[in-house]
């Protein structure tokens, strides 16, 4: 791969931790309790990524993703706090229900660190996880807040928007596993997330141009880089090879991406223009953000031509 200068990566990192202290029905992932030998190994994994991104010589972003909660760990704590003091790294986020403590941020680099943080009714109170929101508003942290908009907890999430900083974005995923949102329900959640209509389809992606595997990997605990998380072909590994050999400009594969975490990688989406700096954390901070219609209207070209199941 031919380089320029500065080049910088993104990381999606995703370790052996596969345990949550929730249990949201919607959630396939996180049903395991680990044992302290896993612990252990997740840790091991843990420190042996945040100490190859240190050794790196070029500019690093990471967005942690794991299968379950990693912030009530204090090794995923301390692991963000270290990646944001290094000089060469832009920005550090991860996706977190904030149960866990939130002290610990005053010792990172808050100009970096993005939480991608979600609220599960059911799993905890309202009021408890507004509570946890104060704080980081209080600490000066970066957030978005985001659920999953199932139909029945409408009422639930508006009272939450209601509620929340006016400065805070709340996204709204698509529930993809039951009846089709009503003209009124999808009109009441795009009233909350201006940016709801893009999670709610599938976008053409064979062929076309993804930053996967380019400027973008998804790395596992054992240093295994793949393009992204939802193609399962591995690129080679961050330990056992030079990471450029890994790189390249490559059309994605699939007949389609439906998740966030993939799509705004796409070139052709330029989500970049609405999120900024923040796309991480999924925190809109780009010039399009004001009036995102250009935005939405890329989306609908890259429209596979139906929506997902249950929309």
């Amino acid at each position: 791969m031919a380089l320029g200068a500065p080049f910088h990566l993104t990381v999606l990192y995703r370790g052996p931790l596969s345990s949550c202290n929730y249990g949201c029905p919607y959630c396939p992932f996180a049903k395991h309790r680990e044992t302290s030998e896993e612990h252990e190994a997740d840790r091991a994994a843990l420190e042996r990524f945040v100490a190859w991104v240190e050794s790196q010589p070029f500019d690093v972003s990471v967005l942690f993703t794991p299968w379950g909660e990693a912030l009530i760990w204090p090794r995923y704590q301390h692991a963000i706090t270290r990646l944001s003091r290094l000089p060469h790294v832009r920005q550090v986020a991860i996706q977190t229900n904030l149960s866990g403590p939130l002290g610990w941020l005053r010792d990172a680099d808050l100009g970096k660190v993005g939480l991608w943080a979600t609220y599960h009714p059911g799993e905890v109170s309202r009021e408890h996880f507004l509570k946890r929101c104060a704080e980081l508003d209080a600490i000066g942290v970066r957030y978005s807040v985001g659920v999953v908009g199932v139909p029945d907890q409408l009422p639930e999430i508006q009272a939450v928007w209601d509620a929340l900083n006016p400065a805070t974005y709340l996204w709204v995923n698509a529930f993809t596993g039951g009846r089709p949102y009503t003209r009124a329900e999808r009109a009441a959640l795009t009233h909350i997330d201006p940016l709801f209509e893009v999670n709610t389809r599938r976008y053409r992606s064979r062929g076309h141009a993804c930053q996967a595997g380019e400027t973008v990997i998804s790395v596992d605990g054992d240093g295994t880089a793949r393009r992204c998380h939802f193609i399962s072909t591995p690129l080679g590994n961050i330990y056992a090879q030079d990471v450029w050999e890994l790189l390249a400009p490559r059309p994605c594969t699939r007949v389609t991406c439906h998740c966030h975490i993939g799509y705004v990688h796409m070139p052709d989406l330029d989500a970049g223009a609405v999120y900024g700096d923040g796309l991480l954390a999924r925190i809109p901070e780009g010039p399009e953000w004001a009036a995102p219609g250009a935005y939405l209207e890329r989306a609908r070209q890259l429209w596979r031509g139906g929506g997902l199941t249950g929309l």
